[in-house]
């Protein structure tokens, strides 16, 4: 059987770089390597592109980043390249790839930029395409989705950094009058919680949009809803699957990205512990609304929150590369839904190819 050549990116310069890396070396080490060739293709937080030819146990960390072990390489844009150019000390090659697997979270990432290279190259790639990344990361778009595709989510505003200063006050007045306390304050593009503040009264809410304001040029205020925190994971192209339910039981307020990815200090649920199988069915359903309504393919997180009160579910938010790290919500849903982890890489590489690179 000949061997699929296949890139794994990883890095990035994002807020979520490290994050990035981590995910990737559990990517890289539970590929079939009997079906496919791995090439490992890192990205800097300066933006600079390397093939790396190193051990696994280094992308943590950054410790990838050395001389003895990386090459200058990038993904042409040229359709005739279809793949790796690696800048040899004195010649150029080039690996030809059958597929990328994108393990970037964030932005340059996750929000469709690196999506348009790979659309241009030719090269088919797991995940979403450009466009649906694009506005699965925006939360301000995601949420107008939502809203025209008649799916139930918390009340929202949104507003950009120039029209913020030129009437703060004004916004804030009317946000607060729509919305109430607590509001959740978002910045419109960043992923995994980061810039996420809730803010409880007039001074704390001023103080969570400086904070969003310095991760994004436009915000997201949200509703708080008092519910379980709720994750799906979504499959497939044209007829996507959806897995089990899993429930955040986080020991902070909110499930912040301390919570995730630096103190561990969040329990995972899987089923979900305090809704019953009826709702964990109306959340697969709505997982399922969401994905093909924002134009999804191969892969995505779906977060939810199911109302303590009245068990009502409202869409969250929508993950196009979610984490694939040994304690990610994605990878752990599919292996309890019956796919386990490498299964789960076959899968999604399988689910690119049948797309092709002509999207």
């Amino acid at each position: 059987m000949n061997k699929r050549n296949i890139a794994v990116v990883f890095g990035g310069v994002s807020s979520e770089h490290m994050v990035s890396c981590v995910s990737a070396r559990s990517v890289i080490e539970n590929i079939n390597r009997e079906k496919y060739n791995v090439y490992m293709l890192g990205i800097t937080l300066e933006g600079k592109w390397y093939l790396y030819e190193g051990d696994t146990a280094l992308l943590p960390e950054d410790k990838w980043v050395n001389e003895a072990y990386i090459t200058p390489a990038f993904i042409s844009p040229d359709t005739g390249a279809h793949g790796i150019t690696v800048l040899r000390e004195d010649s150029s090659e080039i690996i030809r790839l059958d597929a990328v697997h994108p393990v970037l979270h964030g932005k340059n990432g996750e929000d469709g930029t690196i999506q348009g290279l790979f659309q241009l190259a030719g090269i088919p790639f797991v995940g979403c395409d450009h466009l649906s990344s694009a506005v699965c990361m925006d939360k301000a778009f995601t949420n107008m989705t939502a809203d025209v595709a008649g799916i139930r989510q918390a009340k929202w505003r949104s507003i950009n950094a120039y029209e913020y200063q030129k009437n703060a006050d004004a916004f804030l007045e009317e946000a607060v009058e729509y919305l109430k306390f607590p509001i959740f304050v978002k910045p419109a593009n960043a992923g995994s919680s980061v810039g996420i503040s809730k803010a409880k009264d007039m001074t704390g809410l001023k103080e969570a949009m400086q904070i969003a304001f310095a991760e994004d040029s436009k915000v997201v205020l949200e509703q708080f809803i008092d519910g379980f925190e709720v994750e799906c994971a979504v499959l497939g192209n044209e007829e996507p699957l959806a897995s089990t339910v899993g429930e955040i039981l986080p020991e902070s307020e909110f499930y912040d990205y301390e919570a995730k990815y630096v103190t561990g200090s969040t329990g995972l649920s899987i089923p979900a512990q305090n809704i019953d199988e009826n709702k964990i069915n109306e959340v697969r359903e709505n997982a399922i609304k969401a994905y093909k309504a924002l134009g999804c393919a191969g892969l995505s997180r779906v977060d939810f929150f199911v109302e303590k009160s009245t068990g009502e579910v409202y869409f969250n938010e929508i993950n196009t590369l979610p984490g694939f790290t040994s304690i990610s919500m994605y990878p752990k849903l599919w292996e309890a839904s019956g796919i386990p982890y490498s299964e789960l890489l076959d899968k999604l590489i399988t689910l690119a190819l049948e797309r092709g690179g002509n999207i």
